[in-house]
C-alpha cells in the first residue's frame, strides 16, 4: 500500500518523502516541478510529473499505484504573490484540491492529510491562537486554504473522506546532514533570505515594517523545524489509519521570534556580520502569529526535536553554505 505525496518535489514535501522511505513506507510523489525540484526526491519514492489540476492525469496516477492514503503539499504559499494573483491561489490550492478528492472518491480512497496554514486566522484576536479560534483570513492565500478545510469538512460528511489540516506557522530548517533544504525562486521567507546574505548573495536583509505593534516593531513569527513537520503529518496519517475522525492540528514551537531576534539567531548560528535595513511593510502580514500547539502534542504525540531557534537556523545554514545555488548545485 502507497502513500500518495503530491507537491513531494517542494520544500516541505521532500522531507515528508525523505521520512517516510526512512520509516520504511512505499511512497510515490507527484509534482510539476514548477516550484519544487526533482533532486530533491529521493530515488526510492516513485516520481510522477504532472499537476494534480489534469485529472485524467491523476486518475493514472491512482490507476498505477495501490494508494493507501494522501497527503497534500501541492500549493502555491507566497502571500505577497497572493495579493497580486488571487486567481492563480483559487485555481491551484482551492481547485487544485477539488480535483484530488474527486479522483480520491472515484478510486475509494479515504484518508488524506493536508496542510493548512496559520493564515487562516489572520490577524488573531488572542496569542497564543487555538484550533478553536476565529478564522478571518487577510490575504487571498489564507483564504485559498480556509476554502480548502471547509470543503474537506463537507466532502467527509458526503463521502467519508476523512482528513487531518495542519495548520502550520513559519517553516524553517533542513535534514541535519545538509542533504536536503529550502530552494526557492525568487526566495521570499526570512531565514532562506538571512542566510543568502550570510552567504554573500544578497547585499542585506530587508526588514518589512518596524511599526507593528510588537516589542521591537517588527512581525513576530512561530517557527517550526521542517523535520518536525513531516514528522507530524507522519502521526497525522497514523492517527487516521487508526481509524479517528477528521480532525486539525496547529503545529508550531509555541515561541515568537521577531524578525529582529531571527537576525540576531542567524549572526550567532553563522558567526556572519549580516547587513539589515527597514523597509515598508508588505501587504497582508499580520502583527504576530503563535501557535499554542498543545493538542497536537496532546492527540497526535508531536514530540518536537527542535525547539531552539538558532539550532533550526544551523540546519538551514549547513544546507545553504554547501548548496549556495541550491539544487542547481548538485
Amino acid at each position: 500500500m502507497t502513500v500518495l505525496v503530491l507537491g513531494g518535489a517542494g520544500y516541505i514535501g521532500s522531507h515528508m518523502v525523505d521520512r517516510l522511505v526512512e520509516q520504511g513506507s512505499d511512497v510515490a510523489v507527484v509534482d510539476n516541478l514548477v516550484k519544487g525540484h526533482r533532486a530533491a526526491v529521493r530515488t526510492e519514492a516513485r516520481f510522477y510529473q504532472g499537476d494534480i489540476r489534469d485529472k485524467d492525469f491523476m486518475r493514472s496516477i491512482f490507476t498505477k499505484e495501490d494508494i493507501k492514503s494522501v497527503v497534500h503539499f501541492a500549493a502555491y504559499s507566497i502571500v505577497p504573490e497572493s495579493m497580486e494573483k488571487p486567481l492563480d491561489y483559487f485555481d491551484n490550492n482551492t481547485a487544485g484540491l477539488i480535483n484530488v478528492l474527486e479522483v480520491m472518491n472515484e478510486f475509494d480512497v479515504k484518508r488524506i492529510v493536508f496542510s493548512s496554514t496559520a493564515a487562516t486566522y489572520g490577524t488573531p484576536d488572542s496569542v497564543p491562537i487555538k484550533e478553536t479560534d476565529t478564522q478571518k483570513p487577510i490575504n487571498p492565500y489564507g483564504e485559498s486554504k480556509l476554502m480548502m478545510e471547509k470543503i474537506m469538512r463537507w466532502t467527509d460528511q458526503a463521502y467519508g473522506i476523512r482528513f487531518v489540516a495542519l495548520r502550520y506557522f513559519n517553516v524553517a530548517g533542513a535534514k541535519a546532514d545538509g542533504s536536503i533544504g529550502e530552494d526557492h525562486g525568487p526566495e521570499t521567507h526570512l531565514v532562506p533570505i538571512v542566510l543568502q546574505v550570510a552567504n554573500g548573495q544578497r547585499d542585506k536583509l530587508k526588514i518589512f515594517g518596524d511599526d507593528y505593534d510588537t516589542p521591537d516593531g517588527t512581525n513576530v513569527r512561530d517557527y517550526v523545524h521542517v523535520v518536525d513537520l513531516a514528522d507530524a503529518h507522519i502521526l497525522a496519517l497514523k492517527y487516521l489509519e487508526d481509524g479517528n475522525k477528521s480532525d486539525v492540528f496547529n503545529l508550531g514551537s509555541a515561541t515568537g521570534f521577531s524578525n529582529r531576534q531571527i537576525l540576531e539567531a542567524a549572526r550567532k548560528a553563522t558567526g556572519k556580520t549580516i547587513p539589515a535595513e527597514d523597509a515598508p511593510r508588505r501587504l497582508g502580514d499580520p502583527d504576530t502569529l503563535v501557535a499554542d500547539s498543545s493538542k497536537a502534542r496532546t492527540i497526535l504525540g508531536w514530540q518536537p526535536q527542535y525547539d531552539d531557534i538558532e539550532k533550526i537556523i544551523a540546519t538551514a545554514w549547513k544546507w545553504h553554505s554547501t548548496h549556495p545555488n541550491g539544487y542547481n548545485d548538485k
